[in-house]
């Protein structure tokens, strides 16, 4: 089976890539901007006819969309999360009409909740920020192809490998840089998340790319907990053995400001694909703070 990974070399396409490279039967091929990529595309400027030209070069039996932007800049923002989709689903309708597709979507799409609720695929989508609503436009684009396609609507991913572009691995970073008895100030951390592991969204983007029987056009990747931030920057603290002080005195992330509560239900995932996350909070955190200290080394910030 030959599956390509776009947006390989990234946070959560890292992952994947690296699952998919040790299952057996699997021919991995890699898909960005990199020259040495099996398909090397710019998604983000690339036209329907020169990507239809390339996938049928490779010929995909599956393929999987890790490429996305989380950043601020609107542009990027609607070139990554809305342009490229759309162009994907048509140069594969044109190349590769029964090839499978399974796109990384977020949580974001939902927007704002109830305390304490968990939402479903099924639930209103009401993205209050740009991300959420251009992650959104992606998926419509996806679910309206007319393609064997499955969007995996992502929650908070953590663990190795996690940007700094994040808390979790900005966090991570500082405590690693930063004397031990230093003050980090951060945004208000009342706020509930609900964290899943990188490397159990990977798994659930394979076992989704590998699976046979069709799929529910979205389905929820996620923990099904919800844990206030100050959870998980308590952890990291904890595993950093980090011995100074964090004040939530700071100005916070517009991203999630208006959302104090993030919870999904992955119940439709684990009837549809046999999944569900095997890493706990705690797992995720630890491997995070592993990788984060095998990084290169920096000069301790005073």
């Amino acid at each position: 089976m030959r599956i390509l990974v776009l947006g390989h070399s990234g946070y959560l396409g890292g992952h994947v890539a690296r699952e998919l490279r040790a299952l057996p039967g699997v021919q991995f091929l890699s898909g960005g901007r990199g020259p040495r990529a099996d398909l090397a595309v710019d998604l983000a400027t690339v036209t329907p006819g020169p990507l239809a030209e390339l996938l049928f070069s490779v010929a995909p039996d599956a393929v999987v969309n890790c490429a996305g932007a989380v950043g601020p800049q609107p542009v990027a923002l609607a070139e990554l999360n809305v342009r490229a989709p759309a162009v994907l689903c048509a140069a594969l309708r044109e190349a590769a009409p029964r090839a499978r597709l399974v796109h990384l979507g977020s949580a974001a799409e939902y927007g704002p909740t109830g305390i304490g609720e968990r939402v479903t695929e099924r639930s209103a989508t009401h993205p209050t920020t740009l991300y959420g609503a251009t992650k959104l436009a992606g998926t419509l684009a996806v679910t309206s192809s007319g393609l064997d396609a499955v969007v995996l609507r992502i929650t908070n991913p953590v663990g190795p490998g996690a940007p700094a572009a994040g808390l979790p691995g900005r966090l991570a970073r500082r405590l690693r840089d930063l004397e031990p008895h230093s003050v980090v100030r951060l945004g208000d951390l009342s706020a509930h998340r609900d964290f899943v592991d990188a490397r159990d969204v990977a798994h659930a983007a394979v076992l989704a790319a590998t699976g046979g029987t069709p799929l529910p056009p979205v389905l929820n990747v996620a923990a099904g907990q919800a844990v206030p931030v100050r959870e998980l920057v308590r952890e990291l603290a904890r595993v950093a053995g980090f011995q100074g002080q964090i004040e939530e005195d700071a100005e916070g992330s517009d991203r999630s400001a208006g959302v104090p509560w993030q919870c999904s239900d992955p119940a439709a995932a684990r009837t549809a694909l046999g999944w569900s996350a095997r890493h706990s909070l705690a797992d995720s955190v630890s491997a995070l703070w592993t990788a984060v200290r095998a990084e290169p080394d920096r000069e301790p910030v005073h």
